[in-house]
């Protein structure tokens, strides 16, 4: 159950000192404190060149980052948080999925074209929130209009203060009930525009985004819909022309200008599994040009100008924060230019007993919390000892030993093993206080931890 930051402002966002940032972070991710240090400067920094003077601020590169360490301890988590924080567009992309330039699979621009989608979303719901009441007081007045349609226009010779007339005061009193739910039975007929999107083949060569570039600037009146009437209940009909008032109200135009500028300055991508595409030519083993992929990343993390539908971007000040296990090979093993463009290197440590405990119970989203409200919703009472806690974490760190270290998931398989039986019993059990001991969890646990053969494919 994720669970979000609340609303910052830009001003609190600005004066967050780089501890303040780390002691953010340590509310959803336990430890790693290397990783959270460096993450804290780069965003200090990125506040710190905006208050530069242009020519200067233009000529400092943000400080990349490549993390270094197993699945499971908290490389993307650190990387999501930071950017909810700051309020970034943030896009997490596999660098595996991504093939060299001629090869069938999608092309690296494609990561900024959907980081500008991202800021492009964010900021048309900050100005929704900005019109939403001018909308829903216009919406209002449209149903108004096709509940009693208005008889006569005030005169230019008419004063407006003169004491209401008939049909005024009609309008108000349904004003009233309408806002009171007394009208939500009634159905009002509307015009809808109709969602239609025309059948077209993609011509071999040309990849989806520039087909939706050039069809939409080629035919704008195609993807418009048609429109035509439909009978709706009142409630629905309201929120219907509310979403059409708010789209009136937001300029798509000005959407785009900003999305497009914060990227440039905020925007950060996070490139996970790096790693895998660490390989050099010549290497054994099946691959689509390892090494040719990387020097396709490296002109993005350089800093170069992206064709994306809403104009040029250039992604010379976005951050880039690479992350990898590197269990066979190596950050050298990356060619030398792209090694260079992520001059911050931070080691994240592999998770054991103690920060597992921390894990099941710290965080503002800590798995025993998530349960324990879940199972609230079938009225059952659910608490863990602080036995039966020290209890998971210890068959979570065996099996992570025995088999495969998969770091703090393995608490997911530990927890959905043990509350089996109480999930699939919860709505029919009579006794609604359930207490988790020790005891417990070495009943439910114990013997698939034993074999280790089960606990491969149990846990």
């Amino acid at each position: 159950m994720p669970i979000y930051l609340p609303e910052t402002t830009q001003t609190s966002i600005e004066s967050l000192t780089p501890r303040e940032i780390v002691a953010a972070l340590d509310k959803y991710v336990i430890g790693q404190a290397a990783a959270k240090r460096a993450v804290a400067i780069a965003l200090r920094n990125r506040m710190r060149r905006q208050k530069l003077a242009p020519e200067l601020a233009e000529e400092i590169a943000p400080k990349n980052i490549l993390m270094i360490g197993p699945t499971g301890v908290g490389k993307t988590e650190i990387a999501r948080r930071l950017a909810r924080l700051a309020q970034s567009p943030f896009l997490k992309v596999e660098a595996s999925k991504f093939t060299e330039v001629g090869y069938v699979g999608r092309d690296v621009e494609s990561m900024v074209r959907d980081l500008v989608e991202l800021g492009v979303d964010m900021i048309r719901e900050e100005r929704l929130e900005e019109v939403r009441g001018k909308a829903a007081q216009n919406a209002e007045e449209r149903l108004l209009d096709i509940l009693l349609p208005p008889t006569r226009s005030i005169a230019p010779d008419e004063d407006p203060g003169a004491p209401p007339d008939q049909q005024t005061q009609t309008r108000e009193r349904f004003r009233e009930q309408l806002r009171a739910g007394r009208l939500d039975a009634r159905t009002v007929e509307i015009e809808v525009r109709e969602k239609s999107f025309p059948s077209f083949e993609i011509i071999a060569g040309s990849s989806v985004e520039e087909v939706d570039i050039n069809l939409k600037d080629m035919l704008p009146g195609l993807f418009q819909g048609k429109t035509r009437k439909r009978r709706l209940k009142i409630p629905e009909a309201l929120v219907y022309l509310t979403q059409e008032e708010e789209q009136k109200l937001i300029d798509m135009d000005s959407v785009a200008r900003a999305a497009v500028e914060r990227v440039e300055q905020a925007g950060i991508i996070f490139l996970d599994e790096i790693d895998k595409i660490a390989g050099r030519e010549g290497s054994h083993g099946p691959e689509v040009s390892r090494e040719g992929v990387q020097r396709d990343i490296l002109p993005i993390v350089e800093g170069t100008t992206v064709n994306t539908k809403y104009g040029m971007v250039r992604t010379d000040h976005i951050l880039f924060i690479a992350a990898g296990a590197f269990h066979v090979s190596k950050p050298s093993d990356l060619i030398p230019e792209l090694q260079g463009r992520f001059p911050i290197r931070v080691e994240l440590e592999a998770l054991g007993r103690d920060e597992f405990v921390r894990i099941l119970t710290e965080p503002r989203s800590a798995l025993v919390k998530q349960y324990i409200a879940l199972m609230e919703t079938e009225g059952i009472e659910l608490t863990f000892t602080a036995d039966a806690i020290q209890k998971i974490a210890d068959f979570a760190t065996i099996v992570n030993e025995r088999t495969e270290n998969i770091g703090a998931r393995r608490l997911h398989t530990v927890m959905e093993r043990l509350l089996d039986e109480i999930s699939f019993e919860g709505p029919d059990l009579a006794n609604k206080r359930v207490s988790i001991d020790e005891a417990y969890v070495s009943k439910m646990l114990a013997d698939i931890v034993k074999d280790e053969d089960l606990s491969r494919y149990i846990l």
